[in-house]
């Protein structure tokens, strides 16, 4: 897997992993990595999975050293979550861009291999967002499509960071888009 991970990183296009490549990499015959993985899109759901744990770890340990507030816990997943896509964009844009996806009836992986993706990161910042509702430090009404447009709103500013380097973006803009979409109270 590692192998997989580091031409992602090296290339920044999932098409640079195929089973030769990876095989390649970790110095063994092609036919031999088929006892891992029947075919391509196998290798890449296994990028994806372990891209996503990590994501998860990294916003769950932001999460932790945030302390017990839960403002500051929510502000801290959130910039950990913009923070990932900052220094991993190829793993980014591959978890949430769906190109290494084929037609499920064209490969091994099936619906239920994707179904739950993200799902814990989801969780977590969902918790995080339901900790300041029951604290009174946010005003939703709808927990879950709260979480779902707070969950958007920050892709939606990973991604135009990624590809409009040269905007010259509010230093307060992650700030302003969380306090608004997870209808946080003034402080």
């Amino acid at each position: 897997m590692t192998a997989a991970v580091a031409l992602l990183d090296e290339t920044g296009d999932e098409s640079a992993i195929t089973l030769r490549s990876v095989a390649r990499r970790v110095g063994i015959a092609a036919p031999s990595i088929y006892r891992h993985f029947p075919d391509q899109p196998t290798i890449m759901l296994a990028v994806v999975q372990q891209a996503f744990a990590e994501f998860e770890a990294q916003l769950r340990t932001a999460v932790n050293a945030a302390g017990n507030d839960p403002r500051q816990q929510l502000f801290a997943c959130c910039h950990a979550y913009l923070r990932y896509a900052q220094d991993h964009p190829e793993r980014y844009r591959t978890m949430f861009g769906g190109l290494w996806m084929p037609a499920l009836h064209d490969t091994s992986i099936t619906a239920n291999d994707v179904a739950t993706l993200g799902d814990a990161c989801m969780h977590l910042l969902t918790q995080t967002l339901s900790d300041c509702i029951a604290t009174g430090q946010a005003t939703s009404t709808d927990l879950r499509a709260d979480a779902v447009a707070l969950w958007l709103g920050l892709h939606g500013l990973a991604h135009q960071r990624a590809v409009t380097v040269t905007y010259p973006w509010p230093p307060d803009i992650a700030d302003r888009i969380i306090t608004t979409l997870a209808h946080l109270t003034t402080t």
